[in-house]
């Protein structure tokens, strides 16, 4: 009986140890940040970085109703392979293309950005959002024009 005795106040003083929390020394497991990857690497070290020429093209003065295209230079200057999931654009007068495949690290590619000016007068300015796997995964290429008749 003493021996079950013991074993109860034991057992009960190791789940209170374990159970109850301190006001000291408690670490949040959301605040944990570990860089590294299963293989023991910085995880940072392998992630891709897109890198463009310029991220604003002014087309000028242009007449109504032109279709005009201007295509952004970019490189993966990461150490991962970027891939880019879509490009949003601030108007449908607007539409990206951009390259579906994986861009190996060091290799580079186009974002052709379209402006139709059907019905726009005065100063434009559009916004296409690149969305991708680089850190950030957001960039925004610019456009402008001066549209007259």
């Amino acid at each position: 009986m003493r021996h079950l005795s013991l074993a109860l106040l034991f057992a009960a003083l190791l789940l209170a140890a374990c159970g109850g929390q301190s006001s000291q020394g408690d670490i949040d497991v959301d605040l944990i940040n570990n860089p590294a990857t299963a293989d023991g690497t910085d995880a940072k070290a392998k992630a891709a970085a897109i890198t463009f020429d310029c991220d604003l093209h002014d087309f000028g003065r242009i007449t109504q109703g032109e279709s005009i295209s201007y295509s952004f230079h970019f490189r993966n200057t990461g150490t991962a392979d970027l891939i880019i999931s879509g490009c949003t654009a601030t108007c449908g007068c607007t539409v990206a293309d951009y390259p579906r495949g994986r861009i190996a690290p060091g290799k580079d590619g186009y974002i052709t950005v379209s402006f139709n000016s059907q019905g726009k007068t005065g100063q434009q300015y559009q916004e296409v959002t690149v969305s991708s796997n680089a850190q950030p995964g957001r960039y925004i290429l610019k456009i402008t024009a001066q549209i007259s008749y």
